[in-house]
């Protein structure tokens, strides 16, 4: 059975292999204007599209359309009086100082919000009842304006769909691509229920027929799915309907890669560290990955259950500019697949983090792929001299520089993650992946104290990886607000109709019940707060609740547990295990040094001025388990290069990561400085 997981990037696109129980990983250049067209090419390169059975697909195509704003022509159908809510929002302001931010434009303008008579109070009981003339005319307005997608969000929608049900089929029935709230996001909160709604109606057509376009070009036989912002895969046919829920797409396999990779390598806590060509995505994981049920895309609110991933525009291809006070500042712009870094070749004239890493030896330009594209040394430093000429320093200088501010970024990402959420970053390891991760992974690692960088077997194609180790996996809703003490029934109900929708959709996937895993949990909150937190429901709700008690006082250091509990919603998440193709922990061989095949000349940092050293280079295939590793150094392979600094060394393990040891870190920690 041939199994082919593909992540599509900013700068690459990643494949991963699976073929019985060969790994075979490849990288193709993305092509942004139609994803497809690279997907197929690495399928042909890698000689597997005629054999291909399954395909696991993290994809770009709805962030892209969302903070690109080239989504679906999109218009809204509302309760009369609610046309506004989607603009009107919340009172929390991103600079809260700043007199002239600009708010930014809703997805859809006001006049495409249209408005319908109806009505229902908060359990659900009609009071006005839909007046199906005004849809009528709304489908009018909504052709009128050329519009092609509807999302449909009735008020208190989630106590009782009948209303919006009614709406969405006049809707389809007149040809409109529809999003509705009960199907989408059956929850309380109007404005963020209608703005995941509206995002999903604005990126669901594009989805749809790029996913489509993918499928038709695949052989009839092959199963394709996609992964979701959750860190599970859902079929195809689900993401092209309910595409809102993979705008995590990407990044989520990449933590899903991350924690198969530490478990192999013997450790529970870590941080995943993916630095791509166009940003770097960063994720805690204590056992498993943090969670959370909202974030942000691009300027508007989701909420959808996602892996609690925070992001920074900075990548291998980030640009380096000078600001209008004449500082410099790495990203968020980035050069991208074409032209990509001006060391590619390919017409860039921008400096970027991969030209500052060629002018200081960390890239080698003869073994960049495996030696299958020549970086251009010449182009890198002709770029980075622009940014050297005004700070009125050396190239070598400048490289360091950018390398720095776009540390900065990556470290502040970090520290979001870890010491934002209470946690500190010293107890963690940190499993470095992407293109450029390893690269800067101990330099992170050192300025955040951090005692040990994982480096896996295939750190560039990791979220490729990810995408075959991630399992099967949907979230169900429903919302409850009632009180822990008349909660037993309307709870039993609940929880038993999301059964039956879970058990009805595995069927419809040919997916027997018996093999997937069901774990109910609760949201609840005191009386009175506007936020509630999510645990593990087993059938008693008094443990629940207790166990709500603890993590409260965990999270904000207080508990009320004479405080009345409010059960805000249930929740059903049903997991279908993926196959397991990553290695458990194994001992490490006896130590032995390996033979480098070269010396390079590297530029490091020591005391702020840059110092050229010659360091050994090792290529990653003649390094099995007990290699030890001794910085500086550089380790080479086809999908990534590492960088190890002076102070650094590392064995590999038994399952072939490179797991890298600070030895100033562990002095410190041991003499407690």
């Amino acid at each position: 059975m041939v199994v082919v997981g593909v992540d599509t990037g900013g700068t690459f696109t990643d494949f991963v292999v699976l073929d019985g129980e060969r790994i075979v990983v490849h990288k193709e250049l993305s092509t942004p204007d139609d994803p497809t067209r690279a997907i197929l090419r690495g399928l042909e390169a890698l000689g597997v599209h005629d054999r291909l059975e399954l395909l696991v697909h993290g994809s770009t195509v709805a962030t892209n359309a969302v903070l690109e704003r080239k989504g679906a022509r999109t218009g809204l159908l509302t309760t009369a009086g609610f046309r506004d809510v989607l603009e009107i929002g919340r009172q929390n302001r991103p600079r809260l100082y700043d007199l002239r931010q600009v708010k930014p434009s809703p997805l859809v303008p006001r006049e495409w919000r249209l408005e319908v008579r109806e009505r229902l109070d908060e359990c659900g009981r009609v009071l006005v009842p839909l007046n199906e003339e005004d849809v009528r005319q709304a489908i009018g307005e909504f052709r009128a304006a050329g519009i092609e997608s509807v999302a449909v969000c009735f008020l208190f929608a989630f106590a009782n769909p009948t209303h919006e049900r009614r709406a969405a089929e006049l809707l389809r029935e007149a040809g409109f691509w529809v999003s509705a709230s009960h199907e989408v996001l059956p929850e309380y909160r109007e404005y963020e229920r209608t703005s995941t709604t509206v995002l999903n109606a604005y990126v669901g057509p594009l989805m749809g027929r790029y996913l489509e376009r993918l499928a038709s070009a695949l052989p009839p036989r092959v199963v394709l799915r996609v992964m979701q912002s959750n860190g599970g895969v859902l079929n195809s046919r689900t993401a092209a309907r309910e595409a809102v829920r993979t705008l995590l797409s990407g990044p989520a396999a990449g933590v899903v890669g991350a924690r198969a990779v530490a478990w192999s390598a013997g450790f529970d806590r870590v941080i995943s560290f993916d630095m791509g060509g166009t940003s770097t995505d960063v994720c805690l994981i204590d056992r498993a990955p943090r969670e959370r049920s909202e974030g942000t895309i691009g300027d508007f609110p989701v909420r959808m259950p996602m892996l609690d991933i925070h992001t920074v525009g900075a990548g291998g291809g980030s640009i380096a500019w000078f600001d209008g006070g004449g500082v410099l500042r790495v990203g968020p712009q980035s050069a991208g697949a074409n032209p990509g870094p001006a060391a590619y070749g390919r017409g860039g004239e921008e400096p970027t983090v991969t030209d500052a890493a060629v002018v200081l030896g960390w890239l080698i330009p003869d073994a960049f792929l495996g030696g299958a594209m020549e970086l251009e040394r010449d182009a890198a430093r002709r770029v980075v001299r622009r940014i050297a000429d005004v700070l009125r320093k050396s190239e070598e200088e400048a490289a360091l520089g950018i390398m720095e501010v776009a540390e900065a970024n990556m470290e502040g990402a970090i520290r979001v993650v870890s010491v934002g959420r209470g946690e500190d970053p010293r107890e963690y390891a940190l499993v470095a992946f992407g293109g450029a991760g390893p690269m800067v992974g101990c330099r992170l690692a050192s300025k955040l104290h951090i005692p040990v960088v994982i480096i896996p077997p295939t750190p560039g194609t990791l979220s490729a990886l990810g995408l075959l180790t991630a399992d099967l996996l949907r979230d169900y809703l429903r919302t409850l607000m009632v009180t822990a003490e008349s909660a037993d029934s309307p709870l039993t109900s609940a929880l038993a109709d999301l059964t039956t929708q879970a058990v009805r959709e595995l069927s419809q996937d040919g997916i027997s019940p018996s093999d997937a895993t069901l774990q109910p949990a609760l949201d609840l909150r005191y009386r009175g707060q506007s936020y509630e937190l999510t645990v593990p429901f087993g059938g008693d709700l008094r443990a629940a609740i207790r166990d709500f008690h603890k993590l409260h006082e965990r999270l904000y250091g207080y508990a009320q547990v004479t405080e009345p509990v409010t059960v805000v919603n249930v929740r059903l998440r049903v997991i279908v295990p993926a196959r397991r193709i990553s290695s458990e922990p194994a001992a490490t061989p006896q130590p032995w040094e390996p033979t480098p095949i070269d010396e390079r000349s590297v530029i490091f940092e020591l005391h702020g001025n840059p110092v050229r050293t010659r360091v050994p280079r090792f290529e990653r295939a003649q390094l099995g388990p007990g290699a030890i590793l001794i910085g500086p150094a550089l380790v080479t392979q086809y999908d990534s290069t590492v960088v190890i600094p002076p102070g650094w060394r590392g064995v590999v393990d038994g399952n072939e990561n490179i797991v890298l040891r600070s030895r100033e870190v562990e002095t410190r920690r041991h003499t407690g400085a």
